[in-house]
Parts: C-alpha cells; structure tokens; sequence
C-alpha cells in the first residue's frame, strides 16, 4: 500500500479500535466509529436521496436488482445496518444458503460467453441441485477456488478497446449471492447523491437529480469529472480495508479475496491481478462503490458541509461524477483538493474528461456580458447537457439531447450488423431493428431530445436501404416501396420520459 491513513483519515474511514462482541439471532455484530450516521442531509435531499424510508423499507422479502428474492434472514441484516450503523458483521455466511445460491443462477443472464469453464448456462442446468449443493458445502469449507476471469475486449465510442472479464459460471453464482447479501448492509450506508449499479435505482433517476438540482439550486459553474481507470487502478488493499469497517466475517472476506487475486487468462496465458477489479464481473459494481463510498462519498458531504460557502450539488454514477458549485473560487479549490485525495487511494482524474465550465441560470447572461459565447455544455450518462430559456416562460432549463459519440456509436455497430445480415429475409431483419431502435429510444426519449431521435431515426432507415440495394442489382426499392417496411418495422420517435422535475417530486414528495 502506497499510502498510510492519518489518524483524521482513519476517525472519517472508520476507527477499528476497542469493540466487543454480541451475539445477534441471526448474525454476530461489534460497534465501529462510521463518520455516515445515516441522515440524509437536506443537500442530499435536493439532490436525490432516496431517503431513509427508501432505502430501508418494510422487513417482507424484496426483489434485489437482478431480481433475486431477500430471505427473511437477510431483511433482518438490513434491520441491523439500519439501526447500528456504528457496527461491523462478524457473521455473514451462514446467510449464502443453498436457496440463495439457486436464486442468483436463475437470476444471470442466460445468453452469454463462457469463462474460462467453458460452462454455460444451459448446461449448467442439467443436474442443477447436486452442482449447487456441492458448491454451497464448497464454499462453506473453504474448499471454493476462483478461477481466472477471461478476458475479452469490446470497441469504445473513442474507437479504443475497453477490457471486460468474464468469470466463471460457478464464480458468477457466488459472487451474485455475496453481492444480494451485501447490499442489505450496504444500501443503508451509501449516500443520497450515488446512483450507480444501486438496486431500486437507474441512470435516469440520476439524471432527474442533476437536471432538478442544476435548476432549483443555485449553481453558476459545472465540474465534471471522470477517473482515469477506475476498475483498473483501485487498491486492492483498500478496498479489502474498506470492506473491514463494516464487515468482519473472516471467510466472507476471504471469498472476495479470492475473486481479486483469481488474476485473468488472455490468449492461454494468466496474469496476476494486483490492482483493479475485473469489469463486467458480478461483484464489480458493488466493490467499486464501496471503494468510492469511503474514498470519495464520505469526504466530499464533508467537503461541502465544513469548507464551502455557497452551494454545492453532487450526482455520482459509479466513477463519473458531476458537481455543481455557486463560486468559482470553491469550485477550483475543490479540484486541487479532490486530486490530492484521490491519489491517495491510487486514483487520478482524466485530464481530457474533467472540465470546469460555466453553466447556470446566469450563464447566457454573464457571457453575453463579456462578449464570450453560449455557454459550454458536458456529457453525463449519454445526455449532452445545455443551458437554455423555456420559450413561453423565459426560465432557465437544463436542455438534454443525445450525445453525438454516443449516437455515432449506435449507428455504426448497426451498420456493422446490418452487413452481416444482407441476405436474411426482410422480415428478420425488421424485426431486430425494431427491437434496436425501440431499445434505443427507450433509454433517450427524453423530453427535448425529439429532433435528435429523429434524425437517428433516418439514418437507421438510410442504412437499411443502402443494404436492402446492395442485395441484389436487379432489386432497386424505392422510397416509396421501402416506406411500407419503414412503417410497419421501425418505430416512430415519440417522448417517453417524463420532465426530470415531475418524476423527481413524485419519487421524493418531502
């Protein structure tokens, strides 16, 4: 490790010093020092906290993110993060039963790559009891070894390779179960402003948060950042000390060990992992925001509660992340000082993605002033966002289009599938672009989004035409003969969201 805690680093992470044990009905717990006592500030609530009702809700079972069931032994976790929010697990596994196990395989998904097994899903089926209960008594021996992720690369919208790890089957089962079990402790700690990979929570519900927040609060200047990355770099050290303050179950935390050192096979070849978690692993996005909680989360409400004097908004989606800021001044003391912690965890922003633009209700109107140009705008979560002036009322607005790689992309990876699939019978080929652009429209429908829809939209259609010709010389469709293809398999753009203020007062009434 690079870097020891300060004592004042260690009383804001959570001191580990004189506790003592109980016994609970279910599980063992043992009081800890947590700087989060659990009330959600009223910057949090302007921002999207869900609110402790929310988070915590009735005790009955409750479906997980991936759908998985919450035992009632597990509500009763919850019950005592909840209530103890001071206190470390002692005893956690007993909780990864047989049925948990056999919830979280029907829980992934069932079309997908194998690892390094070979397994898939399907085959895995076939005598599912005994394989399940094999590895329930496996993992409860300590019998259990990971085994390497398979790493695969896919094209990013910047035309680079991001690298994923595919687990194991058996490696996915485990880590689904752990993941389900954690996050009862876990969703009663995170803050109001986290939205990432969180259960009961979406990208469009961050989305809401920002718009809500940039518009009700008063914010004249942007930062937003992204860490250089992130699932790369992270300690694997800390974040095994992270986990440590709220959980002390010495064979829970070996388990999660033995996913980070399982290293990955690339080409017949295994490398070590000594930094980073995998991404596309199971448990990935709950460990990256358990690393985040405690080396960002916690220090930045602190942040903006002792050291600013105006206003401050956050919105975070895993390691993207956008603040709001009513002075310069205390936006630019905020960057220098964010670096400086985030080095201390081995973590740096990207110089290309982290900008400090001016964005606001006064933003037109200063820059108009200073002879400069329309206000700058920023990418979060596939949205570029704008500054702009209701056109009856005259307020400001937040203005949300799709972002044009985000766009380039989409359309590119359909023209690639398209060439693959010139020779497929129309009908086919219909109806997989009207699930892709149904799909698509889905997530960016989005009011004030209309006119970028339908220009995606077009080119979808100019796309399929341009293959529809190609199929054969003597075929030439017309636009009129390729209109009735247009109308019964591409779907017309229309808004599908409601305004980000409407659905944020009906999710936060108070």
């Amino acid at each position: 490790m690079n870097h020891q805690p300060t004592d004042r680093e260690e009383k804001a992470l959570g001191s580990t010093s004189s506790m003592h044990t109980f016994e609970e009905s279910d599980h063992a717990i043992v009081p800890v020092n947590l700087s989060n006592n659990g009330e959600p500030s009223p910057a949090e609530i302007g921002e999207g906290s869900a609110g402790t009702k929310e988070n915590a809700g009735p005790f009955a079972t409750h479906p997980t993110q991936s759908g998985v069931r919450v035992s009632q032994g597990l509500a009763g976790v919850r019950h005592a993060a909840k209530e103890r929010k001071q206190e470390k697990f002692t005893a956690l596994l007993h909780h990864l039963t047989l049925d948990l196990l056999r919830d979280s395989y029907y829980s992934l998904k069932r079309q997908v790559a194998p690892g390094v097994d070979g397994v898939t899903w399907q085959e895995y089926e076939t005598g599912l009891t005994g394989r399940l209960t094999d590895l329930h008594s496996r993992v409860h021996r300590g019998a259990y070894q990971a085994q390497p992720s398979r790493r695969v690369y896919i094209p990013k919208a910047d035309g680079r390779q991001r690298p994923l790890g595919i687990a194991a089957l058996e490696d996915k089962i485990v880590q689904q179960a752990v993941v389900t079990l954690l996050n009862q402790i876990y969703e009663e700690d995170f803050l109001g402003f986290s939205y990432g990979f969180r259960p009961g929570r979406s990208p469009h519900q961050a989305l809401d948060a920002l718009s809500v927040a940039l518009t009700r609060r008063r914010v004249n200047f942007v930062l937003d950042c992204d860490i250089r990355g992130f699932f790369d770099n992270l300690s694997q050290e800390w974040l095994v000390r992270f986990i440590q303050h709220r959980v002390a179950d010495s064979r829970l935390l070996r388990l999660i060990q033995k996913w980070l050192k399982a290293g990955v096979r690339e080409e017949g070849q295994w490398s070590e992992a000594t930094l980073g978690v995998p991404q596309g692993a199971v448990a990935s996005p709950l460990l990256a925001n358990i690393y985040l909680h405690y080396a960002f989360d916690l220090w930045v409400e602190a942040w903006r509660k002792k050291c600013a004097a105006g206003d401050v908004i956050v919105v975070r989606y895993a390691d993207d992340f956008v603040l709001g800021f009513e002075h310069r001044t205390e936006a630019e003391r905020f960057l220098e000082q964010v670096r400086e912690r985030l080095a201390k965890f081995g973590l740096e922003l990207h110089v290309d993605k982290t900008r400090l633009i001016e964005f606001g209700r006064y933003a037109h109107s200063n820059r108009q002033r200073r002879g400069e140009k329309k206000p700058e705008t920023f990418d979060f979560l596939g949205f570029t966002h704008l500054c702009e002036r209701n056109g009856k009322t005259g307020r400001f607005t937040v203005r949300r289009k799709t972002a044009r790689k985000r766009m380039a992309a989409k359309l590119k990876a359909i023209h690639q599938q398209l060439r693959q699939r010139r020779h497929e019978p129309t009908a086919l080929t219909g109806q997989w672009l009207r699930s892709v652009v149904q799909g698509y429209f889905n997530y960016h429908a989005v009011p004030g989004n209309t006119r970028t829809l339908g220009t995606f939209r077009r080119r979808v259609i100019r796309l399929w035409r341009r293959q529809l010709r190609l199929r054969g010389q003597k075929t030439r469709r017309s636009w009129a003969r390729l209109g009735k293809l247009v109308r019964r398999w591409i779907p017309s753009q229309r808004i599908l969201h409601p305004f980000p203020s409407v659905r944020f007062d009906a999710t936060h009434p108070k």
